[in-house]
């Protein structure tokens, strides 16, 4: 393999049967829930009512109809599939759908049958902050331990799914503070610490590009980071760098909003996207050297040449907090485009 290929955290939408949710007062129909979390409103009356930008059923609906039309996409795949889940999904995680899609072929037999399995998600917690055009929900999905949040935005008028991220079953999303029914965002441009969320992505780049001496010094060290600072070496020591010269290249997003929750401890829960292109210059390339494209990177182009340029769109989550370093909690990336 000439470069990293899909991550090994499990992004893939596994999941079991739907449970039932409590029905929710009226007052509380903006707000967060869960399955037994029934939240109350006690702002005094002279002040505004928060409004998020669904109600608790109208989320439910939403994620519904996402699981619905994913799963469908899934088993259809092609320019068809895709055309449907974009009805759906948009952000970081359709640029990695898509790829999966072309990818799929690719894919151990095993893979393929799992990524065509039906899926729901469960044990839903819904986040939904006041005066925004998003809301987060935090859940597992079947087959699957680890817990997930995923961000519902508005794009071109109706909400997708615009980022999935998972845990592994070792890390724990941090609980989100909810208050009077309502979850709290963040300005992202806001420093936390050594960082503001916005910050996030050149941070968690550092670590490929410098293996973390220079902005990524500012991230505290994790499994997360450990993980993907190891692409650094692979690049630099690996097999490939014995016959090709690789350079870096600071990517840019597709999608570049950031997505931030007040924890309830204070912190910050922020969703960041991340985006970089290795390029390949085989060493002998002046006299004729060809670099041979991996089993992925052929997909978009087969053609043996003296430079491989590989681009990744990726997605993440970390908890920042006033006294420490960012927290990169987990991460996934996915290679778009060969050329």
């Amino acid at each position: 393999m000439t470069s990293p290929s899909r991550p090994a955290h499990p992004p893939r939408r596994r999941p079991t049967t739907l449970l039932s949710l409590s029905v929710l007062a009226a007052a509380a129909l903006n707000g967060c829930s869960s399955d037994t979390d029934e939240p109350g409103n006690n702002r005094a009356a002279a002040h505004p009512a928060p409004k998020g930008v669904v109600t608790v059923d109208a989320a439910r609906t939403t994620v519904d109809a996402y699981e619905k039309a994913n799963n469908e996409a899934n088993r259809t795949q092609g320019s068809r599939g895709a055309r449907l889940l974009g009805t759906v999904e948009g952000g970081q995680v359709h640029e990695q759908s898509l790829a999966d899609y072309e990818q799929f072929k690719t894919w151990s037999k095993k893979d393929q049958e799992e990524y065509g399995t039906e899926f729901v998600f469960t044990s839903r917690k819904y986040y939904i902050p006041d005066g925004q055009s998003w809301f987060a929900v935090r859940a597992k999905s079947s087959g699957s331990t680890s817990e997930a949040l995923l961000v519902f935005d508005k794009v071109g008028g109706r909400l997708k799914m615009v980022a999935s991220v998972y845990a592994n079953e070792k890390t724990a999303i941090p609980e989100i503070a909810v208050r009077n029914g309502f979850a709290t965002a963040v300005d992202p441009a806001k420093r936390v610490g050594p960082l503001a969320p916005n910050q996030l992505g050149d941070a968690f780049e550092d670590l490929v590009e410098t293996g973390g001496k220079e902005q990524g010094r500012q991230l505290a060290s994790t499994t997360a980071t450990k993980e993907f600072a190891q692409r650094y070496v692979n690049r630099t020591k690996g097999k490939q760098a014995a016959f090709s010269k690789i350079n870096y290249f600071d990517g840019k997003p597709v999608h570049p909003r950031v997505y931030a929750l007040r924890l309830a401890d204070g912190g910050v829960l922020a969703v960041f996207p991340t985006s970089y292109t290795i390029e390949f210059l085989h060493k002998r390339f002046m006299s004729g050297g060809r670099i041979i494209p991996g089993e992925t990177e052929a997909i978009y182009n087969s053609e043996r040449r003296p430079v491989v340029t590989d681009e990744y769109q990726g997605q993440a989550l970390a908890a920042l907090a006033p006294s420490r370093k960012p927290e990169v909690i987990t991460w996934r990336y996915a290679m778009v485009d060969s050329r």
